[in-house]
């Protein structure tokens, strides 16, 4: 800190409010879980593309957490045989059951 530099995480750096962040934490989690659900299906971003009626650029975006709703990444674990209780437990920071 006597250089100039100060401690802290991408939170502060970016000025988010607690919801803020803990959105971006959310969207994270599910991102996760949908890469884990499609590596364990065996499918590539284009074959869960066409599952979800999309383009494998904007599977690969959904996948790192970028421009993508909520509801569409929960969409995507459901399509991928995720139920609510496996979706409840990702959005509570839990592992996700694998097949």
């Amino acid at each position: 800190e006597a250089a100039g530099w100060q401690e802290g995480d991408a939170t502060d750096f970016l000025g988010l409010t607690k919801a803020e962040s803990e959105l971006v934490e959310i969207k994270l989690r599910l991102a996760a879980a949908v890469q884990q659900r499609r590596t364990d299906a065996g499918l590539t971003q284009a074959q869960l593309a066409k599952r979800l009626g999309t383009s494998q650029p904007r599977v690969a975006s959904m996948l790192a957490a970028k421009d993508v709703s909520i509801d569409n990444l929960v969409r995507s674990l459901l399509v991928l045989g995720a139920d609510a209780a496996e979706v409840a437990r990702v959005l509570a920071g839990r592992k996700l059951r694998t097949a």
